[in-house]
Protein backbone atom coordinates (compact mmCIF):
# COMPACT_ATOMS: atom_id res chain seq x y z
CA UNK A 1 0.00 0.00 0.00
CA UNK A 2 1.09 3.32 -0.59
CA UNK A 3 2.98 4.94 2.26
CA UNK A 4 0.76 7.99 2.24
CA UNK A 5 -2.88 6.26 2.25
CA UNK A 6 -1.54 3.92 4.91
CA UNK A 7 -0.58 6.96 7.15
CA UNK A 8 -3.76 8.57 6.30
CA UNK A 9 -5.74 5.47 6.86
CA UNK A 10 -3.91 5.19 10.28
CA UNK A 11 -4.53 8.84 11.39
CA UNK A 12 -8.03 8.95 10.73
CA UNK A 13 -8.63 5.56 12.66
CA UNK A 14 -6.55 7.07 15.63
CA UNK A 15 -9.10 10.65 15.65
CA UNK A 16 -12.49 8.70 15.74
CA UNK A 17 -11.07 6.43 18.58
CA UNK A 18 -10.16 9.79 19.90
CA UNK A 19 -13.39 11.28 19.76
CA UNK A 20 -15.43 7.93 20.40
CA UNK A 21 -13.16 6.67 23.61
CA UNK A 22 -12.22 9.90 25.36
CA UNK A 23 -10.69 8.89 28.48
CA UNK A 24 -8.06 6.30 26.77
CA UNK A 25 -7.02 9.42 24.39
CA UNK A 26 -3.87 9.47 26.29
CA UNK A 27 -3.25 5.38 25.08
CA UNK A 28 -4.91 5.66 21.85
CA UNK A 29 -2.49 8.59 20.71
CA UNK A 30 0.96 6.91 22.13
CA UNK A 31 -0.31 3.37 20.31
CA UNK A 32 -1.37 5.25 16.88
CA UNK A 33 2.45 6.78 17.16
CA UNK A 34 4.26 3.32 17.89
CA UNK A 35 2.57 2.23 14.71
CA UNK A 36 3.36 4.83 12.93
CA UNK A 37 7.05 4.16 14.32
CA UNK A 38 7.10 0.10 13.36
CA UNK A 39 5.27 0.61 10.15
CA UNK A 40 8.07 2.99 9.34
CA UNK A 41 6.15 5.86 8.44
CA UNK A 42 7.70 8.09 11.34
CA UNK A 43 11.86 7.29 11.43
CA UNK A 44 13.08 6.61 15.14
CA UNK A 45 15.39 9.12 13.97
CA UNK A 46 12.86 11.86 14.19
CA UNK A 47 10.87 11.05 17.47
CA UNK A 48 12.76 13.93 19.47
CA UNK A 49 12.63 16.20 16.98
CA UNK A 50 8.96 15.81 16.11
CA UNK A 51 8.14 16.16 19.68
CA UNK A 52 7.06 19.91 20.60
CA UNK A 53 9.51 19.88 24.10
CA UNK A 54 8.79 23.81 24.54
CA UNK A 55 5.05 23.00 24.56
CA UNK A 56 5.58 19.90 26.80
CA UNK A 57 7.68 21.95 29.37
CA UNK A 58 5.29 24.98 29.61
CA UNK A 59 2.83 22.50 30.07
CA UNK A 60 4.20 20.90 32.82
CA UNK A 61 5.83 23.94 34.44
CA UNK A 62 2.59 25.72 34.39
CA UNK A 63 0.76 22.44 35.78
CA UNK A 64 2.68 22.66 39.04
CA UNK A 65 2.47 26.68 39.37
CA UNK A 66 -1.12 26.49 39.12
CA UNK A 67 -1.61 23.59 41.54
CA UNK A 68 0.14 25.87 44.10
CA UNK A 69 -2.06 28.57 43.03
CA UNK A 70 -5.49 26.51 43.66
CA UNK A 71 -3.88 25.32 47.25
CA UNK A 72 -3.17 28.94 48.16
CA UNK A 73 -7.14 29.18 48.06
CA UNK A 74 -6.63 32.75 45.60
CA UNK A 75 -8.76 30.33 43.17
CA UNK A 76 -11.55 30.30 45.85
CA UNK A 77 -11.30 33.65 46.49
CA UNK A 78 -11.24 35.02 42.82
CA UNK A 79 -14.17 33.05 42.08
CA UNK A 80 -16.31 34.68 45.69
CA UNK A 81 -15.22 38.05 44.33
CA UNK A 82 -15.94 37.64 40.35
CA UNK A 83 -19.92 36.28 41.90
CA UNK A 84 -20.26 39.76 43.86
CA UNK A 85 -19.95 41.18 40.31
CA UNK A 86 -22.22 39.74 37.96
CA UNK A 87 -26.19 38.97 38.40
CA UNK A 88 -26.24 35.52 37.96
CA UNK A 89 -23.94 32.13 36.53
CA UNK A 90 -24.66 33.24 32.86
CA UNK A 91 -22.95 36.09 32.72
CA UNK A 92 -20.57 34.70 35.50
CA UNK A 93 -19.13 32.07 32.72
CA UNK A 94 -19.23 35.16 30.03
CA UNK A 95 -17.10 37.13 32.24
CA UNK A 96 -14.62 33.96 32.65
CA UNK A 97 -14.23 33.47 28.78
CA UNK A 98 -13.76 37.11 28.23
CA UNK A 99 -10.87 36.90 30.73
CA UNK A 100 -9.59 34.05 29.71
CA UNK A 101 -9.17 35.41 26.31
CA UNK A 102 -7.69 38.62 27.07
CA UNK A 103 -5.20 36.68 28.65
CA UNK A 104 -4.93 34.32 25.85
CA UNK A 105 -4.11 37.27 23.63
CA UNK A 106 -0.77 37.71 25.74
CA UNK A 107 0.26 34.14 26.90
CA UNK A 108 0.31 30.69 25.39
CA UNK A 109 -3.22 29.23 24.91
CA UNK A 110 -2.84 26.30 27.06
CA UNK A 111 -1.19 28.33 30.08
CA UNK A 112 -4.36 30.19 30.32
CA UNK A 113 -6.41 27.65 30.71
CA UNK A 114 -4.79 26.21 32.75
CA UNK A 115 -4.83 29.69 35.06
CA UNK A 116 -8.33 30.39 34.44
CA UNK A 117 -10.17 26.73 34.75
CA UNK A 118 -9.18 26.78 38.51
CA UNK A 119 -11.63 29.91 38.95
CA UNK A 120 -14.32 28.13 37.14
CA UNK A 121 -14.09 25.11 38.98
CA UNK A 122 -14.12 27.30 42.28
CA UNK A 123 -17.08 28.84 40.74
CA UNK A 124 -18.97 25.61 39.40
CA UNK A 125 -18.33 24.03 43.08
CA UNK A 126 -19.75 26.66 45.22
CA UNK A 127 -22.97 26.95 43.18
CA UNK A 128 -23.02 23.03 42.72
CA UNK A 129 -23.23 23.23 38.82
CA UNK A 130 -21.90 21.37 36.14
CA UNK A 131 -18.17 22.72 35.38
CA UNK A 132 -17.84 21.18 32.50
CA UNK A 133 -19.45 23.78 30.02
CA UNK A 134 -18.00 26.50 32.18
CA UNK A 135 -14.25 24.91 31.10
CA UNK A 136 -15.03 24.45 27.48
CA UNK A 137 -16.43 27.98 27.90
CA UNK A 138 -12.77 28.98 28.68
CA UNK A 139 -11.12 26.72 26.56
CA UNK A 140 -12.62 27.73 22.94
CA UNK A 141 -12.54 31.39 24.28
CA UNK A 142 -8.70 31.10 24.73
CA UNK A 143 -8.22 29.57 21.43
CA UNK A 144 -9.88 32.64 20.14
CA UNK A 145 -8.09 35.22 20.62
CA UNK A 146 -4.93 33.73 20.40
CA UNK A 147 -4.21 34.82 16.87
CA UNK A 148 -4.80 38.57 18.28
CA UNK A 149 -1.09 39.18 18.99
CA UNK A 150 2.49 38.13 17.86
CA UNK A 151 3.06 36.13 21.70
CA UNK A 152 -0.67 34.90 21.35
CA UNK A 153 0.22 31.53 19.34
CA UNK A 154 2.69 29.60 17.81
CA UNK A 155 1.16 29.97 14.36
CA UNK A 156 0.93 33.87 15.02
CA UNK A 157 5.13 33.77 14.83
CA UNK A 158 4.80 31.74 12.29
CA UNK A 159 2.80 34.33 10.22
CA UNK A 160 4.60 37.14 11.17
CA UNK A 161 7.32 35.73 10.28
CA UNK A 162 6.68 34.41 6.80
CA UNK A 163 4.99 37.83 5.83
CA UNK A 164 7.47 39.75 7.98
CA UNK A 165 5.22 41.13 10.49
CA UNK A 166 6.34 42.49 14.43
CA UNK A 167 3.92 43.44 17.32
CA UNK A 168 2.21 46.42 16.21
CA UNK A 169 1.89 45.08 12.89
CA UNK A 170 -1.28 42.76 13.99
CA UNK A 171 -3.12 46.13 15.21
CA UNK A 172 -1.72 48.25 12.35
CA UNK A 173 0.03 46.89 9.62
CA UNK A 174 0.66 48.81 6.18
CA UNK A 175 -1.63 51.47 6.69
CA UNK A 176 -4.67 49.26 7.29
CA UNK A 177 -6.22 47.61 10.72
CA UNK A 178 -4.09 44.55 11.45
CA UNK A 179 -5.71 40.86 12.08
CA UNK A 180 -5.92 41.75 16.08
CA UNK A 181 -8.92 43.60 15.26
CA UNK A 182 -11.20 41.17 13.13
CA UNK A 183 -10.15 38.45 16.31
CA UNK A 184 -11.66 40.46 18.51
CA UNK A 185 -14.80 41.22 16.80
CA UNK A 186 -15.31 37.30 16.89
CA UNK A 187 -14.90 37.57 20.57
CA UNK A 188 -17.69 40.04 20.52
CA UNK A 189 -19.53 38.32 18.78
CA UNK A 190 -19.44 35.16 20.91
CA UNK A 191 -21.10 36.41 23.57
CA UNK A 192 -24.65 35.84 22.55
CA UNK A 193 -23.57 32.31 21.92
CA UNK A 194 -22.13 31.86 26.01
CA UNK A 195 -25.39 33.91 27.07
CA UNK A 196 -28.09 31.05 24.67
CA UNK A 197 -25.70 27.99 26.09
CA UNK A 198 -25.94 29.30 29.46
CA UNK A 199 -29.77 30.77 29.28
CA UNK A 200 -30.74 28.34 32.14
CA UNK A 201 -28.18 29.06 34.23
CA UNK A 202 -29.99 32.52 36.01
CA UNK A 203 -29.47 31.40 39.67
CA UNK A 204 -29.10 34.57 41.75
CA UNK A 205 -25.90 34.58 43.28
CA UNK A 206 -25.46 36.14 46.79
CA UNK A 207 -21.74 34.87 48.14
CA UNK A 208 -20.20 36.81 50.31
CA UNK A 209 -15.98 37.24 49.80
CA UNK A 210 -15.28 34.45 52.81
CA UNK A 211 -12.34 32.30 51.64
CA UNK A 212 -9.15 33.41 53.02
CA UNK A 213 -5.98 32.67 50.74
CA UNK A 214 -2.93 30.96 52.79
CA UNK A 215 -0.12 32.33 50.82
CA UNK A 216 0.35 35.06 48.28
CA UNK A 217 3.28 34.10 47.05
CA UNK A 218 1.71 31.28 44.20
CA UNK A 219 -0.46 34.50 43.11
CA UNK A 220 2.56 36.15 42.61
CA UNK A 221 4.65 32.87 41.18
CA UNK A 222 1.60 32.67 38.36
CA UNK A 223 2.13 36.82 37.76
CA UNK A 224 5.40 36.09 36.80
CA UNK A 225 4.60 33.73 34.95
CA UNK A 226 2.98 35.76 32.31
CA UNK A 227 4.98 38.85 32.69
CA UNK A 228 8.25 37.02 32.19
CA UNK A 229 6.55 35.07 28.89
CA UNK A 230 5.41 38.63 27.50
CA UNK A 231 8.82 40.00 28.02
CA UNK A 232 10.67 36.92 26.35
CA UNK A 233 8.07 37.62 23.61
CA UNK A 234 10.32 40.65 22.93
CA UNK A 235 13.46 39.51 21.76
CA UNK A 236 13.47 37.74 18.38
CA UNK A 237 16.62 35.67 18.60
CA UNK A 238 15.50 34.10 21.95
CA UNK A 239 15.44 30.22 22.19
CA UNK A 240 13.35 27.41 20.98
CA UNK A 241 12.78 26.73 24.81
CA UNK A 242 12.15 29.53 26.19
CA UNK A 243 8.58 29.63 26.95
CA UNK A 244 9.02 26.41 28.47
CA UNK A 245 12.41 27.22 30.73
CA UNK A 246 10.31 29.96 32.03
CA UNK A 247 7.54 27.56 33.15
CA UNK A 248 9.14 25.12 34.43
CA UNK A 249 11.79 27.84 36.19
CA UNK A 250 8.79 29.58 37.96
CA UNK A 251 7.57 26.19 38.95
CA UNK A 252 10.68 25.14 40.47
CA UNK A 253 10.95 28.19 42.86
CA UNK A 254 7.63 27.86 43.59
CA UNK A 255 8.55 24.46 44.85
CA UNK A 256 11.22 25.09 46.37
CA UNK A 257 9.70 27.62 48.40
CA UNK A 258 7.07 25.41 49.41
CA UNK A 259 9.70 23.03 50.88
CA UNK A 260 11.72 25.86 52.76
CA UNK A 261 8.56 27.26 54.28
CA UNK A 262 6.85 23.95 55.37
CA UNK A 263 10.14 22.28 56.23
CA UNK A 264 7.93 19.18 54.80
CA UNK A 265 8.59 17.82 51.45
CA UNK A 266 4.84 16.24 51.62
CA UNK A 267 3.00 19.32 50.30
CA UNK A 268 6.12 19.23 47.04
CA UNK A 269 4.86 15.53 46.40
CA UNK A 270 1.85 16.23 46.18
CA UNK A 271 1.94 18.91 43.77
CA UNK A 272 4.36 16.53 41.39
CA UNK A 273 1.67 13.88 41.77
CA UNK A 274 -1.20 16.03 41.02
CA UNK A 275 0.46 17.07 37.58
CA UNK A 276 -1.59 15.82 34.80
CA UNK A 277 0.88 12.76 33.09
CA UNK A 278 -1.58 11.75 30.93
CA UNK A 279 -2.27 15.15 29.09
CA UNK A 280 1.17 15.29 28.54
CA UNK A 281 1.31 11.74 27.10
CA UNK A 282 -1.82 12.31 24.95
CA UNK A 283 0.31 15.81 23.10
CA UNK A 284 3.01 13.69 22.59
CA UNK A 285 1.52 11.24 20.96
CA UNK A 286 0.04 13.63 18.81
CA UNK A 287 3.28 15.14 17.60
CA UNK A 288 4.28 11.79 16.41
CA UNK A 289 1.68 11.66 14.36
CA UNK A 290 1.36 14.68 13.06
CA UNK A 291 5.04 14.64 12.10
CA UNK A 292 4.13 10.96 10.46
CA UNK A 293 1.80 12.34 7.63
CA UNK A 294 3.40 15.27 7.03
CA UNK A 295 6.94 12.82 6.35
CA UNK A 296 4.34 10.86 4.22
CA UNK A 297 3.30 13.83 2.83
CA UNK A 298 -0.54 13.59 3.01
CA UNK A 299 -0.28 17.46 4.40
CA UNK A 300 1.65 18.44 0.75
CA UNK A 301 -0.78 16.47 -0.97
CA UNK A 302 -3.73 17.94 0.54
CA UNK A 303 -2.38 22.00 0.12
CA UNK A 304 -1.39 21.07 -3.65
CA UNK A 305 -4.89 19.79 -4.25
CA UNK A 306 -6.15 23.16 -2.67
CA UNK A 307 -3.79 24.87 -4.62
CA UNK A 308 -4.83 23.52 -7.70
CA UNK A 309 -8.95 24.16 -6.69
CA UNK A 310 -8.37 27.65 -5.61
CA UNK A 311 -6.81 29.42 -8.39
CA UNK A 312 -9.26 31.87 -10.45
CA UNK A 313 -11.25 33.58 -8.41
CA UNK A 314 -9.50 35.65 -5.21
CA UNK A 315 -12.95 35.87 -3.33
CA UNK A 316 -13.27 31.62 -4.39
CA UNK A 317 -9.94 31.11 -3.18
CA UNK A 318 -10.17 32.78 0.20
CA UNK A 319 -13.36 31.46 0.89
CA UNK A 320 -11.81 28.23 0.30
CA UNK A 321 -9.00 28.65 2.16
CA UNK A 322 -10.74 30.10 5.49
CA UNK A 323 -13.05 27.16 4.98
CA UNK A 324 -10.52 24.26 4.22
CA UNK A 325 -8.57 25.46 7.13
CA UNK A 326 -11.40 25.63 9.99
CA UNK A 327 -12.26 22.34 8.88
CA UNK A 328 -8.67 20.41 9.06
CA UNK A 329 -7.83 22.11 12.05
CA UNK A 330 -10.57 20.59 13.80
CA UNK A 331 -9.09 17.60 13.70
CA UNK A 332 -5.17 18.07 13.15
CA UNK A 333 -2.75 20.47 14.98
CA UNK A 334 -2.74 23.89 13.11
CA UNK A 335 1.05 24.58 13.46
CA UNK A 336 2.06 21.53 10.60
CA UNK A 337 -0.59 22.90 8.96
CA UNK A 338 -0.24 26.91 9.03
CA UNK A 339 3.75 26.16 8.36
CA UNK A 340 3.18 24.04 5.19
CA UNK A 341 -0.25 25.98 3.89
CA UNK A 342 1.99 29.57 4.05
CA UNK A 343 4.39 28.49 1.29
CA UNK A 344 0.68 28.01 -0.59
CA UNK A 345 -0.56 31.45 0.16
CA UNK A 346 2.17 33.15 -1.41
CA UNK A 347 2.82 31.05 -4.04
CA UNK A 348 -1.11 31.68 -4.59
CA UNK A 349 -0.90 34.98 -3.82
CA UNK A 350 1.45 35.45 -6.63
CA UNK A 351 -0.60 33.61 -9.48
CA UNK A 352 -3.18 36.18 -8.64
CA UNK A 353 -1.05 39.15 -8.53
CA UNK A 354 -2.24 40.28 -5.22
CA UNK A 355 -0.11 40.92 -2.13
CA UNK A 356 0.12 37.80 0.33
CA UNK A 357 -1.94 39.54 3.54
CA UNK A 358 -5.64 38.60 2.40
CA UNK A 359 -4.68 34.73 2.18
CA UNK A 360 -2.55 34.58 4.85
CA UNK A 361 -4.59 36.14 7.38
CA UNK A 362 -7.58 34.12 5.85
CA UNK A 363 -5.90 31.16 7.35
CA UNK A 364 -4.67 32.28 10.53
CA UNK A 365 -8.45 32.79 11.18
CA UNK A 366 -9.19 29.64 10.13
CA UNK A 367 -6.80 27.65 11.59
CA UNK A 368 -6.75 28.89 14.77
CA UNK A 369 -10.67 28.91 15.44
CA UNK A 370 -11.47 25.62 13.50
CA UNK A 371 -9.66 23.68 16.66
CA UNK A 372 -12.54 24.59 18.62
CA UNK A 373 -15.14 22.47 16.65
CA UNK A 374 -13.31 19.03 18.31
CA UNK A 375 -12.37 18.31 21.84
CA UNK A 376 -8.90 17.18 20.51
CA UNK A 377 -8.57 20.03 17.91
CA UNK A 378 -6.28 22.42 20.01
CA UNK A 379 -3.91 21.59 22.77
CA UNK A 380 -5.93 24.12 24.66
CA UNK A 381 -9.39 21.71 24.69
CA UNK A 382 -7.02 18.94 25.58
CA UNK A 383 -5.43 21.03 28.30
CA UNK A 384 -9.36 21.92 29.66
CA UNK A 385 -10.65 18.56 29.08
CA UNK A 386 -7.16 17.19 31.13
CA UNK A 387 -8.31 19.45 34.35
CA UNK A 388 -12.02 18.23 34.33
CA UNK A 389 -10.83 14.86 34.29
CA UNK A 390 -8.54 15.08 37.08
CA UNK A 391 -11.50 16.70 39.09
CA UNK A 392 -13.98 13.58 38.21
CA UNK A 393 -15.98 15.13 35.82
CA UNK A 394 -16.59 12.82 32.15
CA UNK A 395 -16.50 15.26 29.12
CA UNK A 396 -17.98 13.76 26.38
CA UNK A 397 -17.77 14.91 22.70
CA UNK A 398 -21.36 15.84 22.74
CA UNK A 399 -20.68 18.52 25.55
CA UNK A 400 -18.13 20.05 23.69
CA UNK A 401 -19.49 20.54 20.08
CA UNK A 402 -22.57 21.69 21.43
CA UNK A 403 -20.45 25.12 22.72
CA UNK A 404 -17.89 24.40 20.17
CA UNK A 405 -19.47 24.72 16.83
CA UNK A 406 -21.71 27.80 16.73
CA UNK A 407 -18.84 29.58 18.78
CA UNK A 408 -16.15 28.79 15.67
CA UNK A 409 -18.78 29.49 13.16
CA UNK A 410 -19.76 32.67 14.37
CA UNK A 411 -16.38 33.82 14.95
CA UNK A 412 -14.61 32.46 12.05
CA UNK A 413 -17.66 33.85 9.88
CA UNK A 414 -17.16 37.62 11.16
CA UNK A 415 -13.12 37.34 11.29
CA UNK A 416 -12.65 36.32 7.67
CA UNK A 417 -15.44 38.89 6.73
CA UNK A 418 -13.46 41.94 8.45
CA UNK A 419 -9.98 40.22 6.91
CA UNK A 420 -12.24 40.47 3.45
CA UNK A 421 -13.34 43.75 3.46
CA UNK A 422 -9.96 45.25 4.54
CA UNK A 423 -7.49 43.47 2.74
CA UNK A 424 -9.49 42.21 -0.61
Amino acid sequence: MDPMILALILFAAMYVLLLVFSERRWIIALTAALVFLVLGILPWREVFGAINWNVLMMLAGTMVTVELFIQSNMPARMAEKLMRKVPNVQWAVVALSLFSGVISAFVDNVATVLMVAPVGLAMAKKLKTNPVPVIIAIAVSSNLQGAATLVGDTTSILLAGHVGMNFNDFFWFRGRFGIAWAVELGALLTIPVLLWNFRKDKEKIREEVTAQVKDYFPTWLMLGTVLLLILASQFENRPELTNGLICCGVAVIGLIYELIRQKNGKLVLDVLKAVDYKTLALLTGLFLVIRGITEAGVIDAIARLFADLGSGSVLLTYTMIVGFSVLISAFIDNIPYVATMLPVMTSLSQMMEIPPYLFAFGLLIGATLGGNITPVGASANIAGIGVLQKEGYKVSTRDFLRIGIPFTLIAAVSGALVIWFVWA
